[in-house]
C-alpha cells in the first residue's frame, strides 16, 4: 500500500506509521545542536513513535532542501541560524508572529501546505517568565541583527520595555529593525563606548567566544553594566563564554540559551503533534533542573 503526505500526516486516515522524521535544518552548526537528542528524549517519554535528526545545508540549496520536505515527507522541521529569514520564499504560509518578525524556526504542516512559525520570540518571553523577570518599563540592548535578534527585540517591544537598544555589525540591517519591530538602533561602538544605563543586555549574535571572534571578545570586555539586572547569552555550549564571564565580573545574573531552547521546542512539539508537553520534561532532557 503506497503512503502519501497526507496519510503520512495523519495515521489515522490510513494505517499507523512507525516512526515520523521530524529535522533541525541549518549550516554545519546544526552537529553541534542540543535538539536532536532533547526532542529524541521527549518523544520516547510520552510514548510517540518520533526521531529527530540534523540535515546540513548550503546556502544555495535551501530551496531544495525544503522541497525535499514534501518529497520525503517529513513530519515537521527546525530551521537554525542562518537561514532563518532565506527559507520565507519557500514556504506556503506564515503565522501572524512570523510575518511581523520576519524571521521562522518552525515549520509544520497545515493540511497539505508548509506553514512557518517563529517559536522563539514565545520561548524567549517563557523563559523570561519562568525567573520573574518583569520587562515593563525596562530598558535593553540587544546584540545582533538576524533572525534571533528579530524575534527578541520583537518580544521585548510586545511587552512594553521603555527602551530597546539595537546593536550589530551592520548598521542598516539594525535600522531596519528599528523600523519595522520598534526601537533605537545604534552603532556597536555607541553600544559599548556609551553609559546607556540598561537593565537587560541580550546576545543574539552568534559569537559567544573569543576564539570565535577576538574583536567582538575585546568589545565585550569594555562593556558598561553599571546598573544591569540580567545577562543572557542565546547560544550555548561554550567552554569559555565571554558573556559569562562579563556577567561575572561585574556580578550581573547570567543565562546562557539552554532554557530559551528548552522553551521554545516546546511550543514547537505541540505544533507538530498537537500535545501539551511540561517544560520540565524538556528541561529534564537537557539535564537542567
Amino acid at each position: 500500500m503506497a503512503i502519501d503526505a497526507k496519510s503520512f500526516r495523519n495515521p489515522k486516515s490510513a494505517f499507523e506509521i512507525q516512526c515520523k522524521v521530524y529535522c533541525i535544518l541549518g549550516d554545519e552548526r546544526v552537529f553541534n545542536s542540543k535538539s536532536p537528542d532533547m526532542f529524541t528524549a521527549v518523544f520516547q517519554q510520552v510514548g510517540l513513535k518520533g526521531v529527530y535528526v540534523p540535515f546540513m545545508t548550503h546556502l544555495e540549496s535551501v530551496g531544495e532542501a525544503l522541497s525535499s520536505m514534501r518529497v520525503l515527507n517529513i513530519a515537521g522541521a527546525n530551521i537554525t541560524v542562518p537561514y532563518k529569514e532565506c527559507v520565507i520564499p519557500f514556504l506556503d504560509v506564515l503565522s501572524e508572529g512570523a510575518k511581523i518578525i520576519g524571521a521562522i524556526n518552525t515549520i509544520a504542516w497545515e493540511g497539505d501546505v508548509l506553514k512557518g512559525y517563529n517559536t522563539n520570540a514565545i520561548g524567549f518571553m517563557d523563559t523570561l517568565e519562568e525567573i520573574a523577570y518583569q520587562v515593563p518599563g525596562k530598558r535593553a540592548l540587544v546584540f545582533g541583527s538576524g533572525g534571533v535578534a528579530k524575534a527578541v527585540v520583537f518580544i521585548l517591544n510586545w511587552l512594553r520595555a521603555e527602551t530597546v537598544y539595537i546593536a550589530a555589525r551592520n548598521d542598516n540591517r539594525s535600522r531596519e529593525m528599528a523600523e519595522r519591530l520598534g526601537g533605537e538602533a545604534i552603532s556597536l561602538e555607541e553600544a559599548i563606548a556609551e553609559p546607556l544605563g540598561v537593565d537587560m543586555v541580550v546576545n543574539a549574535t552568534s559569537v559567544s567566544s573569543e576564539d570565535e571572534s577576538p574583536e567582538f571578545a575585546a568589545m565585550v570586555d569594555r562593556l558598561d553594566l553599571d546598573g544591569c539586572q540580567l545577562l543572557m547569552d542565546l547560544n550555548y555550549g561554550r567552554e569559555k563564554n565571554i558573556w559569562e564571564r562579563k556577567a561575572l565580573t561585574t556580578d550581573v545574573m547570567f543565562m546562557d540559551g539552554l532554557r530559551t531552547l528548552a522553551y521554545q521546542a516546546r511550543r514547537t512539539f505541540a505544533l507538530w503533534t498537537g500535545v501539551q508537553v511540561e517544560p520540565n520534561q524538556f528541561l529534564s532532557a537537557l539535564d537542567i533542573s
